[in-house]
Formats: C-alpha cells, structure tokens, sequence
C-alpha cells in the first residue's frame, strides 16, 4: 500500500491517534507535575520518615519498566479485586513512572538554590512550609524548564504503552497495529506514526526553549 493510499484510507484513524496520544500526553504531564512536586516536598523534608517515603518512591519507580509495570497494573491488580479501564492503566502507568524522574529533576533545580537565601529565610521566621512555597519551589520551577521539557517529550513517547492493551481509540503506535491487521501498511504505517511523534516533540521542545529563556534564573 502506498503513502497516498494509506493516508486517504486511513487519515482519520490517524488524526484520532494523534489526538488521543496529545490528550493522554496533557493528562498524565499535570498529574506528573503534581506529584513530583509532592515528592520532592517527601524528600526535603525535615523529617526522616517522609524523606525515606520520597526515596523509596523514585528507586522503585524510576527502575521498573514501564511495560512491566502496566503488565502488574492491567493483569495484576484485578486480583486484588480493583479493575481500571485499560486508558486509565496506561496514564498510571505513565504518572507513575514520569513523576519519579520528575522529582529528580526538582532535586537538581533545589541544588542549584543558595544555602544563603534559605538561611536568611530561617532567621526571617519563615517556616519550612513557607520556605518551599515561596523560595524553594519557584526557582526549582524556573531552573528546571528545560528537564521538565525533555520529560515532556518522554511522557509523550511513554504514552505509547497504549499499544500493549486495546484502546480505543488507540494512540499513534496502536493505530499501527490497527492498520496492519486490516491491511499491508508496512514501514510507511509505522513512518507516519513516527513523524506525528517527532513533530510534537519538536513543537514541544521549541515552546520549551522559549519559555526556558524568558524565565530562566540569570546567576
């Protein structure tokens, strides 16, 4: 099957897989976001505890593939007598994963903030919760633009776990196996699919390196 045949029999399954890869994309990036903030705060904090808590969270699961993490998700936890919707196993999956690394990312924009500027909020009677909202957590924001694209873009490309379980509609790597079983797409199905993944990433990167430099701390 040619490119002109593929495209105008299978255009809209296309455009829905798009659309559906960019709605899981934007989905599980605020929850990524949320959470690795949260477990960021786990891993300041000034109680042991809670630092263990955060640790243990990103070893475990910045260390688990993540196809072998949706396998125990979609397959596992039902004998636990909890069932998700297969989307909805895919986007834990991701968060799951993605918030791991992000909080990572947070620790080395925490790095980067001065002993100085914290000291000086302590002897102003600020309190820890006071010291994160209001020096710790904007600059971690502002130093890590750049990272957090890249796991932007990760998070994109992550949502491609969506091809290992039936949704529908599928997402882009899903709607290769879709054409395929219906017709010979071949490496052009596989191509298009590719394309679509590589040009979010370019306008996600883009985006990215200008917000990077309009907030972007100067030191």
């Amino acid at each position: 099957m040619g490119l002109s045949e593929l495209l105008s029999t299978y255009r809209q399954n296309y455009v829905d897989a798009l659309l559906a890869t960019w709605s899981m994309t934007a989905l599980c990036f605020v929850f990524v976001m949320l959470m690795a903030v949260a477990i960021t705060v786990l891993r300041v904090s000034p109680f042991k505890p809670l630092r263990l808590v955060g640790d243990l969270y990103v070893q475990i699961f910045r260390n688990i593939p993540g196809v072998s993490l949706l396998v125990i998700i979609v397959y596992a936890l039902p004998n636990l007598n909890l069932v998700l919707p297969y989307r909805t196993c895919v986007i834990v999956t991701v968060i799951l994963v993605a918030s791991a690394f992000g909080s990572e990312n947070f620790m080395s924009g925490i790095n980067t903030i001065g002993v100085g500027q914290i000291e000086a909020a302590r002897s102003l009677g600020l309190s820890f919760g006071q010291i994160l909202r209001k020096i710790v957590i904007p600059q971690a924001l502002r130093t890590t633009v750049l990272p957090m694209t890249n796991l932007l873009i990760a998070v994109m490309l992550s949502t491609s776990l969506g091809s290992q379980v039936p949704l529908t509609p599928p997402e882009l790597t899903g709607v290769v196996s879709y054409i395929n079983t219906r017709s010979t797409g071949g490496i052009l199905a596989f191509g298009i699919a590719a394309a679509g993944y590589a040009l979010t990433a370019v306008a996600i990167a883009f985006v990215g390196n200008r917000l990077d430099r309009k907030v972007r701390i100067k030191r």
